[in-house]
């Protein structure tokens, strides 16, 4: 008897059978001829796979999980590792007897960046780390050069548009490149007690010819500045000040006590508990008269100081405006009087009227107090 399957074609040796045999053969073939007739048309049969087919099937996908489990990985992934180890173990190996990997030099930030004329907050997040002494040596300064580059790009950028502002604010100021403005980070530590090779912000000086102008600084932590006037001058330069003081100190008194010059600095007298304010409570400032002064001068708040200069400061917020170089410029505005007034006073003695407008209107006083 031969039994087809879809499986293939199976033989079987052929034996004598008998009449009621060969019935009964008969009988179970056309039973299972109408199962097979039956299951071939009932609808749920047409949708699934025969027994054989989901057999086969699950036999396949076995074979194949047991394949994948055995197959071995990729050369390539293997080739790209073994790359990778030889390139760590040439960076080791490239180093001389004595040396030795310190860190990784860090780059400079790709995200964050802002147009030329303003400070970013990568900047001040690089200033914010030389505050601690621990990132404030030569060795992290190394690592994180590119990050310093870039920061010092970026102030060079915002010095340069400043200067084109400040110009048109005073004409005394020389269009200088920013290299000649910008001060170096680099600390003079020869006297100091504090041996931190950097400091912990960036600055400029804007000014005629070398003489006294407005400072810029910027520093993390709402201590930002711009400041104008002379600190602490030399001993010729405080003698030619201090000598057109007591000649006619009506100029320097106007500048200081002028509307918006108060609004800014504060008003134009030393302040009660000593602070400092407008010009006065600097430090330095003398506690009695300067040699061969009147220690009851009229003038004595004004001769009292050692240096002459006004500071307004910034918090972070309002140096990280996209406008901030606007409001500098603005302060600069109000504080050009100053300088302007310091430089004729460093370098000009006052005439003779001067001379006697300062004696009459002093001796006028005097009569007045004599007469209370």
């Amino acid at each position: 008897m031969v039994r087809s399957t879809r499986s293939g074609t199976t033989h079987t040796k052929k034996q004598p059978k008998t009449k009621a045999a060969n019935q009964k053969a008969n009988i179970d073939e056309a039973d299972f001829e109408e199962e097979e007739d039956a299951k071939v048309y009932e609808s749920d049969a047409l949708d699934d796979d025969s027994e054989f087919e989901q057999e086969g099937k699950k036999e396949a996908t076995t074979k194949r999980r047991r394949v994948a489990a055995t197959k071995s990985k990729s050369p390539r992934k293997k080739l790209r590792r073994v790359t990778e180890d030889e390139e760590e173990e040439e960076k080791f190996d490239g180093l001389k007897e004595g040396q030795e990997i310190v860190g990784v030099v860090v780059e400079a930030p790709k995200t964050g960046r802002v147009p030329p004329g303003q400070i970013s907050q990568n900047t001040f997040d690089f200033l914010a780390k030389l505050k601690d002494p621990k990132c404030n040596d030569r060795e992290w300064f190394k690592l994180q050069e590119p990050v310093y580059r870039f920061a010092e790009k970026e102030w060079k950028d915002f010095v340069e548009t400043f200067t084109d502002l400040l110009i048109e604010v005073d004409s005394q100021i020389p269009h200088l490149p920013p290299k000649d403005a910008i001060h170096r980070i680099y600390r003079d530590i020869r006297f100091s007690n504090d041996k931190t090779p950097y400091k912990k912000g960036l600055s400029a000086s804007f000014s005629r010819s070398g003489r006294k102008g407005i400072f810029a600084g910027f520093q993390p932590g709402n201590e930002s500045l711009i400041a104008a006037g002379s600190w602490c001058p030399g001993k010729n330069e405080l003698a030619t000040i201090r000598s057109n003081i007591q000649r006619n100190p009506r100029r320097l008194r106007e500048v200081i006590a002028a509307p918006k010059f108060v609004e800014y600095f504060g008003k134009p007298k030393p302040h009660p508990k000593g602070e400092r304010q407008n010009i006065f409570g600097m430090d330095g400032e003398l506690k009695t008269a300067p040699k061969g002064v009147n220690k009851d001068h009229r003038d004595i708040d004004l001769l009292k100081c050692r240096s002459f200069a006004v500071v307004h400061r910034f918090i972070d917020s309002e140096v990280l405006d996209p406008d901030f170089k606007d409001n500098l410029a603005s302060v600069a505005k109000v504080m050009q009087p100053l300088v302007h007034c310091l430089n004729d006073m460093m370098t000009i003695v006052g005439d003779d009227d001067d001379s006697d407008q300062g004696e009459d209107e002093d001796s006028g006083e005097a009569d007045e107090d004599e007469e209370e």
